[in-house]
């Protein structure tokens, strides 16, 4: 391991609301990121990041708050490698791909490591870069801020003590009522919550295979539009679901958790 140059990779915290419609209302920044997110965010001039343009529109959110340090315009911003398009395969970038990107460290210099939404390596890319960093005895800094998973778990009064995040599920509906039983299972067997998440225009449809599939007993949290002034959390049994009759709004971004009782 080398020594550790002067520069810091640091895991920056984005807002929970990108995408958000023009129609729903952002909270303000300084109501969900800590005011030293915001003051270190201001500092940095090099981001390695999900997207430049989610990048922009968080330094520019920032600049409102804590003038940048520098003008937006010569602030360096570059977009992590991205996986092929239309199912085409593409080899995972290699060792120097990542080490390329924490460069400006040997000068000296920090860099911020930025997702779309929330907390950046936690269900969401970047992970590698931090890997790297750690390889070449890169300091890295994680800071404060909302992750949609932890947000939704702490809201859904299910098992925290064991739980396990298991992304998108199966687009075709045989497939994923298949998952969604073995999940289920899964969450039974271990007394562990099961946490899944979907793109916005189908969260109803997610939420319709999961009332279908599980058992009544079975408890069922969702968490929309968290840290949003539109947001919502609601638990309980599938059974109580069914009757309720709840739908979701097809424009926020939504959390699901689901505890299978014994």
């Amino acid at each position: 391991m080398t020594s550790s140059p002067s520069g810091r990779l640091y895991l920056v915290p984005n807002a929970l609301d990108f995408g958000l419609p023009a129609s729903h209302t952002q909270a303000g920044l300084d109501e969900v990121l800590p005011a030293g997110v915001i003051r270190i965010a201001a500092r940095l001039s090099h981001w390695v990041c999900e997207n430049a343009k989610t990048t922009r529109a968080l330094l520019k959110r920032v600049d409102a708050i804590v003038p940048l340090a520098a003008p937006l315009q010569s602030v360096s911003i570059t977009e992590l490698p991205r996986p092929g398009k239309g199912g085409a395969k593409q080899a995972a970038p290699g060792r120097e791909t990542w080490y390329e990107l924490l460069k400006p460290t040997l000068a000296g210099h920090d860099i911020g490591l930025l997702s779309e939404a929330g907390l950046p390596a936690v269900a969401d890319p970047g992970s590698s870069l931090v890997e790297a960093a750690h390889d070449r005895g890169i300091d890295v800094v994680a800071l404060a801020g909302a992750s949609s998973l932890l947000l939704a778990l702490a809201a859904s009064g299910l098992q925290g003590q064991s739980f396990a995040f298991v992304g998108y599920l199966p687009v075709d509906p045989a497939a994923r009522a298949q998952r969604i039983r073995e999940l289920e299972i899964t969450s039974r067997h271990h007394d562990q919550t099961q946490l899944m998440i979907e793109t916005p225009y189908r969260n109803q449809a997610l939420l319709s295979a999961l009332l279908a599939s599980l058992q009544p007993a079975t408890r069922l949290a969702v968490a929309c539009g968290l840290t949003l002034p539109c947001g919502f959390n609601r638990s309980a049994t599938v059974a109580d679901w069914r009757k309720r009759g709840w739908r979701l709004p097809g424009d926020v971004p939504t959390v699901f958790s689901m505890l299978g009782v014994s």
